[in-house]
């Protein structure tokens, strides 16, 4: 089955094809970084401007690249929640309208679900049950992955995405935007241990994150060092953090692993690239005899492909939609589709 998928949940147009939910025939990505860097974020109105410039033009570069027609396509898939409502019903609208020129079922595809996907690109081997950690710059998430379309939400952010928080520890050390990778390889010739930062607990739920409280500290160390005019050892502080990153997040998935049973883990979302986070896991998971499936770095940001897989899923489960299909800027992980 071959499904044309449609990825426009922030500041990447995606267009894939994917065959029976494993195999990428094509996936043109186009990245907006470079114009909003210059405000130091995404701007919602800009990013849903160049969706519209670019989108057609991407799905004709996957048809051409993949050697394929339209009439070889089975179901159009698009992510139609969560992210900026204006960037997602750009995709949507461009999704409903191919879906119907060609005849051909739509698929609504949850953002969190896609880049859980992602990984069954990476390992073919990769079945459900497992557990999976889901960290990018708007969700931080542990989910007992029970089936292909059956899910339960673990853990879950109590205020900031592990990606958001980087992105504004960042800003405050003048790293710019977007800054987790910037904060990464700054953070490789630093001392993690030279600035202690906060490691927060939520006492009701121990599988729940707080990182509100650690971005708060960098700002206050950074803001204090500007106002007695001392400096800063930058690569210590992104070390320091990325440290305290990564000790809120392995230690939650490893207990959440173990209170669900599950042998295997998988991580992914934008933040799955860090390197810190991708170490920390890997000696973590060797330690607690499971298996761990992380994707390469190019499969973990936003892409067509991973929609275009668990859109095949989604498909077998009968999860369609028709021409009334909604964007949503927020939704439950484990929503059902009607």
């Amino acid at each position: 089955m071959i499904i044309l998928s449609i990825e426009s949940s922030c500041d990447e147009t995606a267009v894939a094809l994917t065959r029976n939910g494993r195999e990428v025939l094509a996936d043109e990505i186009f990245s907006q970084v470079k114009m909003h860097a210059e405000y130091g974020g995404v701007v919602p109105e800009l990013a849903s401007r160049s969706h519209i410039e670019v989108i057609t033009h991407l799905a004709d570069l996957a048809l051409s690249k993949a050697g394929l027609r339209k009439s070889q396509i089975d179901a159009v898939a698009v992510t139609y929640a969560p992210g900026l409502i204006g960037a997602l019903l750009v995709g949507l609208n461009f999704a409903k309208s191919a879906a119907s020129a060609l005849g051909v079922p739509l698929v609504p595809v949850h953002h969190i679900r896609g880049h859980i996907a992602a990984n069954y690109i990476a390992f073919p081997e990769l079945e459900p049950p497992f557990t999976a950690l889901v960290i990018s710059g708007g969700h931080s998430l542990i989910l007992d992955v029970k089936g292909y379309t059956d899910m339960e939400i673990m853990g879950t952010t109590r205020d900031d995405a592990a990606g958001e928080c980087f992105d504004k520890a960042a800003r405050v050390l003048g790293l710019g935007y977007p800054g987790g990778a910037a904060m990464d390889r700054l953070a490789k010739s630093g001392d993690d241990k030279k600035y202690p930062l906060p490691r927060a607990k939520v006492d009701d739920a121990p599988l729940d994150f707080s990182f509100s409280g650690l971005k708060t500290a960098v700002i206050n160390i950074a803001h204090n060092a500007a106002q007695k005019n001392e400096e800063l050892d930058l690569p210590s502080l992104a070390a320091s953090f990325s440290a305290a990153v990564s000790d809120a997040l392995v230690p939650r998935v490893i207990e959440a692993s173990n209170a669900a049973g599950r042998g295997v883990i998988v991580c992914a979302g934008g933040v799955a690239a860090n390197s810190r986070i991708r170490a920390d896991l890997l000696k973590a998971c060797e330690g607690a005899g499971k298996t761990l499936r992380l994707a390469p770095p190019a499969l973990c940001g936003d892409n067509g492909a991973m929609i275009g897989c668990q859109a095949f899923y989604e498909y077998m489960a009968g999860n369609l939609a028709g021409s009334g299909l909604n964007a949503y800027a927020t939704m439950d992980s484990g929503a059902l589709f009607k």
